[in-house]
């Protein structure tokens, strides 16, 4: 199954944090395809960021709001009246939840509420997606991969607060969605890469900001194991899904996995190097000695539920997403425009 403009085009999608690097790809694949589509989002939090580069607000409706301002948010939804909405806004990261758990708390579990619960009162609306992440999972290292039925949990407060908003979606389906007709799923993906993420406390962006400067990039947890995949993957299982909701509804209101085949489960180590050799450039790397605050050691998803009943599956291996995710950077470093860029790899990804 592939996103086409026989469905998209002139669709109706409201998406939360489109300022955000997943965000931005994906507002401007939907922009592509032809939808119209109002963004609700935060000002970008890194510069650069590809928000700006790709100049994105000029592709989509740019609403500046906070998830966790329910009147800012449900006026939002009720002015623009959407047909689909696709939830991405959210605190993103392990190390920053530990710092502060109280933001991503309510960011990541009241603001789904505060979406859901505005979403619910336009008689428009259709199909929600709740992007969440593959760390909802209640984590015992296992050496296979999670399934959609495996409990929920997570011991750092970020992967526990996904796992809480997957609770969330669970009860607004039942109690509300299902007597509404609305298709409700969510969807958990793997950790992505590509051009166009400068996050902070992120493994590639961390190594190509330390090879752009020519130093020796300092990793933490070299043996970590992680489903690792490029960003239009789980992208396009979240616009497959939203389609499937949007036309069969109840059917598909459940829990997806989005990540990649057994063989794009890696450890840190193995991207590092492999990244760096891309990059072409002499440079060994350091392991960082520090003690950090707890993070799993292995995790990987079974995305089997996907492939079967959604009918997707990811098109690029390992080696071929880190690939393109050098050449978009070392392309973007020697002057080239970046929505071009990602636009340029949509088409090459969506060909194949």
């Amino acid at each position: 199954m592939t996103p086409s403009s026989s469905f998209w085009h002139g669709k109706r999608v409201f998406l939360t944090g489109h300022t955000g690097f997943k965000g931005s790809w994906l507002g401007l694949w939907l922009h592509h395809l032809g939808a119209m589509v109002h963004g609700y989002a935060l000002a970008p939090d890194t510069q650069p960021n590809l928000f700006t580069r790709a100049g994105i607000a000029r592709r989509l409706t740019d609403t500046r709001g906070d998830i966790r301002d329910y009147g800012t948010l449900s006026s939002a939804l009720e002015n623009f009246q959407p047909d689909i909405v696709i939830h991405m806004a959210a605190q993103a990261l392990v190390r920053p939840s530990y710092d502060d758990p109280v933001q991503t708390y309510s960011t990541n579990v009241m603001g789904t509420v505060h979406l859901l619960e505005a979403a619910r009162k336009i008689d428009c609306v259709r199909a929600v997606v709740n992007v969440t992440s593959d760390k909802c999972y209640e984590n015992q290292e296992w050496d296979w991969g999670y399934r959609e039925i495996d409990p929920l949990g997570g011991r750092d407060p970020y992967s526990n607060s996904k796992g809480c908003a997957e609770l969330v979606t669970h009860a607004f389906r039942q109690s509300f969605y299902e007597q509404r007709g609305i298709g409700l799923a969510t969807a958990r993906a793997g950790n992505v890469i590509g051009g166009g993420d400068w996050s902070a406390d992120r493994l590639l962006p961390d190594i190509l900001r330390s090879l752009e400067k020519g130093q020796p990039p300092l990793i933490r947890s070299p043996g970590a194991i992680r489903p690792w995949q490029h960003v239009l993957e789980p992208l396009s299982g979240y616009l497959c899904l939203a389609q499937k909701l949007y036309e069969e509804g109840a059917a598909f209101s459940q829990a997806w996995n989005f990540g990649p085949l057994d063989e794009g489960a890696r450890n840190v180590r193995w991207i590092t190097e492999k990244l760096m050799a891309l990059w072409g450039e002499d440079i060994d790397w350091n392991c960082d000695a520090v003690t950090g605050p707890h993070e799993a050691n292995v995790l990987k998803l079974d995305i089997s539920k996907s492939v079967q009943h959604l009918q997707w599956r990811p098109r690029w291996q390992l080696d071929q997403a880190l690939a393109k995710t050098v050449e978009w950077h070392r392309a973007w470093v020697s002057g080239a425009n970046a929505c071009e860029l990602v636009m340029s790899q949509i088409e090459s990804y969506t060909s194949e």
